[in-house]
């Protein structure tokens, strides 16, 4: 997969920019807040639909424009595919519009037509940071590769968001209605646990190898899924994870009716991270925990090109800021057979001898090649 061109037009600092990107790696350098990032952002917008980092997506658009447009051609190994993003402001927020090929789409059928894996500092707190991470990496990476996940997690949060309504409902809960919302509840979230599950378990076997091959096989990268609600040990059956469910809706009924909120569901899965049995968020050192951030994002790119056929856009966010020289050529040693992939520094990093990368310098919103080595 590759970006054959990129179009933006009032996108965050980008008044108007035209790229044609050639394959292999590419490298954008240049000061902060002259728009590294913003390049990224708007290729994983084509991929996801969503910023990787707004808040507020009418923060995408140029201050005092109206609309934002992000679009790409895009050829894969068997079309051309030509994506776009509108964004337009609509008070304090923002509509965004999806077009595939020139035609407006809904955005079920946009996902998926292009791929991508990123890698951003915020990636950092995979580890670290809340569940609510944890859980949009899930649902980031699965969605991408399968649509059948992202409409059985829109589903589930539908379904949630009425029983949350319900009980925070004036005037006492209709049980029998409650009762309805567990048993919807309980069928699409056995299908999101069990996606998650096989997920979690590729995604570890593939990153404890890479993980392996940088720093050796010891300590070991572990991961474990921690699915909501606990589940019999080595049983992920929809059967065991339906009776899971009712025994807590059993343990925990009372307390969602104080609590005014459902305390049961994939909503509330984690992820946990170990190097051999200790737990890397408690005892890791910020180095073991980019490390193994990165081999994580590594093992992604693999199950994502597995379960499209084609190897995925590779978008790398100051990914080289805190290695070493020596590091920062091994890692861009490693990534040089990408079909496509770009990276942002603020300075060129030392490259191996015969490194064939494209360098690009970014100013203020405007782009130019620099050097190609």
């Amino acid at each position: 997969m590759r970006v054959s061109t990129l179009d933006l037009a009032n996108f965050r600092n980008y008044a108007a920019l035209h790229v044609e990107p050639p394959g292999g790696v590419c490298v954008f350098i240049g000061d902060n807040a002259q728009g590294k990032s913003n390049l990224l952002e708007a290729i994983s917008l084509l991929a996801t639909g969503k910023s990787f980092r707004a808040a507020r997506e009418a923060d995408l658009v140029r201050t005092d424009c109206p609309l934002a447009r992000v679009a790409a051609r895009v050829t894969t190994s068997s079309l051309e595919v030509q994506a776009a993003c509108i964004i337009t402001r609509v008070g304090e927020g923002a509509r965004k519009r999806f077009l595939r090929n020139g035609r407006g789409v809904a955005y079920a059928q946009f996902l998926g037509g292009i791929s991508a894996v990123t890698f951003m500092p915020l990636d950092l707190q995979l580890i670290a940071g809340p569940p609510a991470i944890r859980r949009r990496f899930l649902n980031v990476a699965l969605s991408q590769a399968d649509r059948g996940y992202y409409r059985q997690h829109v589903r589930y949060t539908g379904i949630l968001a009425q029983k949350n309504a319900l009980l925070k409902a004036p005037g006492g809960v209709d049980r029998k209605l409650l009762a309805t919302y567990n048993e919807q509840l309980a069928a699409v979230g056995a299908a999101l646990i069990g996606a998650r599950a096989a997920y979690v378990r590729g995604l570890a076997r593939e990153a404890a190898a890479v993980h392996a091959r940088w720093v050796g096989d010891a300590p070991q990268l572990r991961m474990r899924y921690v699915p909501s609600p606990a589940l019999p040990e080595g049983d992920e059956s929809p059967g065991a994870v339906l009776r899971a469910f009712s025994l807590a809706w059993e343990t925990h009924g009372a307390a969602e009716l104080v609590r005014k909120t459902s305390l049961v569901g994939p909503h509330r899965d984690d992820i946990e991270f170990a190097l051999d049995d200790h737990a890397l968020a408690r005892f890791g050192s910020q180095g073991q925990q980019r490390t193994a951030v990165l081999a994580v994002k590594s093992a992604e790119y693999a199950l994502l090109a597995a379960a499209v056929g084609e190897a995925p856009l590779l978008l790398l966010d100051d990914v080289l800021s805190e290695l070493d020289a020596e590091r920062r050529r091994s890692f861009m040693s490693s990534i040089e057979g990408c079909e496509q992939a770009f990276v942002t520094a603020t300075e060129l990093p030392d490259l191996a001898a015969g490194s064939a990368v494209s360098v690009f310098e970014i100013t203020d919103g405007r782009l130019a090649a620099r050097a190609q080595t």
